[in-house]
């Protein structure tokens, strides 16, 4: 069987703040759930922020974000998108291999475990915001 393209869809200035916003709301949602010991809510809220962090640094750097159900593909075109999208990828792999647990498996995520989801997702966040913060001096800067 032939390999299909990845799927994306362009992403704007205004779409990437966007994602900044939701990103920073999964990740306020991810610390209160820690806070309150929901710790699978803390977990699916820590991956939510870090695929729209991705979104957002995908975007910035290439013009576009993965659209694909698979989100190996957001990690690839991540990879591609400098040292910011390569740090992230790193977090955003190691999240997304506990979305399955988090979203559909009966079972609990240990305490320590989810700890470590929401500061991965922090730094994803922090990185989607030093990306946004210089593509946005960039274009200040033109005019």
């Amino acid at each position: 069987m032939p390999k299909q393209p990845s799927r994306t869809k362009p992403v704007t200035i205004a779409q990437a703040k966007q994602y900044l916003g939701k990103a920073e709301e999964f990740l306020a949602s991810a610390k209160d759930d820690l806070g309150q010991r929901r710790m699978i809510a803390a977990t699916s809220s820590a991956v939510h922020a870090a695929i729209n962090a991705s979104d957002l640094v995908s975007g910035i750097r290439s013009g576009q974000r993965s659209a694909s159900e698979a989100h190996s593909k957001a990690v690839e075109l991540l990879k591609a998108s400098g040292d910011d999208g390569v740090a992230l990828a790193k977090d955003l792999s190691r999240l997304v291999a506990l979305k399955p647990k988090a979203e559909y498996d009966p079972s609990d995520i240990a305490p320590g475990t989810v700890r470590q989801a929401v500061e991965w997702a922090g730094r994803c966040v922090e990185i989607a915001r030093r990306v946004l913060a210089s593509r946005t001096q960039a274009i200040v800067a033109q005019y």
